[in-house]
């Protein structure tokens, strides 16, 4: 059996994330029904805190009215541009990274379309870690993470291509 290739690895990973990202948003608002800025502690340092975030990864950069459009429109040039990449390569790493991160940006890009902003409720504040996030935005995280290893691993390939 041959195995996935690259870009059809990535587009998996990326429609996962997207489907887990809008399911844990869904439980959040209509299974529990978390209110805004209400916390459920889970854990000693863990919490779920909901928060409608304007802004982009980790509340930054907060936005309404044009500004919503604005991201929205950066977020989907973006994707679009990683999903290109996504179909030209051939490396398991890179396409998992773009997966991550085409997945989460879109699972965000559909809230704010839909909402005008994104929900946010992953609390980790008892580890200092003062950002309330979401699945897309762990995913694009790691995603990021994913891309910074293949690019030091495939580093001295790029070079002796130079």
């Amino acid at each position: 059996m041959d195995r996935i290739k690259p870009p059809m690895l990535g587009g998996l990973i990326a429609a996962a994330i997207i489907i887990a990202d809008q399911i844990v948003k869904m439980w959040i608002l209509y299974g529990i029904q978390l209110p805004i800025r209400r916390t459920i502690e889970v854990l000693p340092f863990f919490s779920l805190t909901m928060v409608e975030n304007r802004g982009v990864s980790f509340g930054m950069f907060q936005a309404d009215g044009i500004g919503r459009w604005l991201l929205s429109a950066f977020a989907l040039g973006v994707a679009a541009m990683l999903a290109w990449w996504l179909r030209q390569t051939e490396r398991r790493t890179l396409a998992l990274g773009l997966g991550l991160v085409i997945g989460g940006a879109i699972g965000n890009l559909i809230d704010r379309v839909t909402r005008g902003y994104v929900i946010d409720f992953f609390d980790f504040s008892d580890l200092y870690f003062p950002y309330v996030f979401n699945v897309a935005d762990a995913a694009i995280s790691i995603g990021v993470a994913f891309l910074l290893l293949d690019f030091v691993l495939n580093n001295d390939e790029t070079e002796k291509k130079a």
